[in-house]
């Protein structure tokens, strides 16, 4: 990478990263703090938990498509204040109403596409990958951050004060974007970055990307529907909020590369629903061990171990199955998608995990996890696995007077290795999925304008 790609892309990643830190560093202490403000039911708490995820759904693909047109960075300036705003108001919240509103408020500056679309503005093809992978694990790094730090923070400022360091960090988020992250001498659609508004139905129609956004609809929805109680527990099994932290980040430093030998196993294709089913199978126990056992610290321990390995595992077989599965040139379109299934199980997780702590107590929250990873079971086993292909772009001369869009692809589709072909002649560009192993690499490149 370029030094301007090197400083794009960790500046795009801080800003990223610090948006998902201030979101999810209240989750390990929200549930406490907020059953003790005036107005307060079980419900209304699991919606304060789970209201960014509304937003952030509805709101993520809009703003993508808004960028295209008055560009990357007003888009992102006007997400980081509206995050700013919802910031403000959680932290001068005097009822549950006011943090329901903040959070929601929060959820609404959904400025993840944005931040994509100006990584693929400032980067190469050759190298973009590398950019947007510096940004993934930027992101992971911040919510597990999140679930360490909001305890001992709390003892510190209080949940309140949790709010108002979110709010500086969208302070800052906006510094770097301005002094860090350079402007694009360019913006144009990426269709394997970022949504295009007429590929959403097809997309939205594919059984196999149907499939994976149910999955991480249901990995999300289990995962807050679990933070919705497990705090109460924590003090229920007698460690103090502030002391959270010790339990959490033993299970992070162990959930980390404890998952690396499953996501070496998922890349052989022939192991990738094996490690599917495992997964959600031991998500479900786990969540039956917190009902069994939710007074043991220990047991608590261990079974946080297992479920944040399992989430970070997932995190990272998922979004791969819906690169490998998505059509050439749909790449952006389908993790938009995605990503909007993901927030709106984090809605969903919230209120369902609401609605069974105000109707049946603490430990029936831990069932729907349960219950959503028996749903979840049947489709991973009938799962289509797709198959191991590459994304490839090669760039083209769309100039001349010939040039001919349906003699082209076949002609790309008859190079050995080549399965998928789509001409983007806005972006002067081919998008292709291809067998690397079996590419006519040197055949391939003839048709390229310019080596990318």
């Amino acid at each position: 990478m370029l030094a301007s790609e090197r400083r794009a892309a960790a500046g795009l990643a801080a800003i990223f990263s610090t948006r998902m830190l201030g979101l999810f560093m209240v989750l390990p202490v929200l549930a406490l703090y907020a059953h003790d403000l005036p107005g307060a039911t079980p419900l209304l708490v699991g919606l304060a938990i789970g209201a960014y995820g509304l937003t952030q759904a509805l709101f993520q693909i809009p703003l993508g498509l808004l960028s295209d047109r008055i560009g990357r960075k007003p888009v992102i300036y006007g997400g980081l204040t509206l995050f700013l705003i919802g910031s403000l108001v959680a932290a001068l919240a005097d009822s549950i109403y006011w943090i329901i509103l903040g959070r929601a408020l929060q959820g609404s500056g959904a400025i993840a596409a944005a931040i994509i679309a100006l990584t693929a503005d400032l980067t190469r093809e050759t190298v973009r990958t590398k950019g947007m992978a510096v940004i993934g694990i930027s992101v992971a790094l911040s919510f597990a951050a999140a679930l360490v730090v909001g305890p001992p923070l709390t003892g510190l400022i209080g949940v309140p004060g949790l709010f108002w360091l979110t709010a500086l960090l969208a302070l800052a988020g906006m510094l770097l974007l301005t002094f860090v992250v350079p402007d694009p001498q360019h913006s144009g659609v990426h269709r394997d970055a970022q949504p295009v508004l007429d590929q959403l139905a097809g997309v939205m129609r594919d059984p196999t990307l149907v499939r994976l956004d149910l999955a991480i609809f249901m990995l999300h929805l289990t995962m807050v529907s679990l933070f919705v109680v497990l705090p109460l527990s924590l003090r229920e099994a007698g460690l103090p909020v502030t002391k959270h932290w010790v339990l959490y980040l033993p299970a992070v430093l162990v959930a980390i590369p404890a998952m690396v030998p499953f996501i070496v196993l998922a890349e052989r294709r022939d192991q990738v629903r094996s490690v599917l089913i495992g997964s959600v199978a031991v998500l479900g126990l786990s969540t039956l061990g917190f009902y069994l056992f939710n007074r043991s610290l220990w047991l608590i321990g261990v079974l946080l171990a297992v479920v944040f390995t399992i989430f970070n595992l997932l995190e990272a077989v998922l979004p791969a199955l819906v690169s490998k599965a998505a059509p050439a040139g749909t790449k952006g379109t389908a993790m938009g998608v995605f990503s909007s299934a993901q927030f709106i199980g984090a809605f969903l997780g919230g209120l369902l995990g609401g609605l069974a702590h105000a109707h049946f107590g603490v430990e029936a929250v831990y069932l729907v996890g349960g219950l959503t990873s028996l749903l979840w079971l049947r489709l991973v086993w009938t799962l289509p696995i797709p198959e191991d292909l590459s994304r490839h772009v090669i760039a083209l001369d769309t100039s001349g007077a010939g040039f001919d869009v349906s003699s082209l692809e076949q002609q790309l589709l008859e190079v050995p290795g080549v399965k998928e072909a789509v001409i983007a002649v806005d972006e002067g560009v081919a998008y292709l999925k291809v067998d690397s192993r079996h590419t006519d690499w040197t055949r391939l490149q003839r048709f390229s304008a310019v080596n990318v």
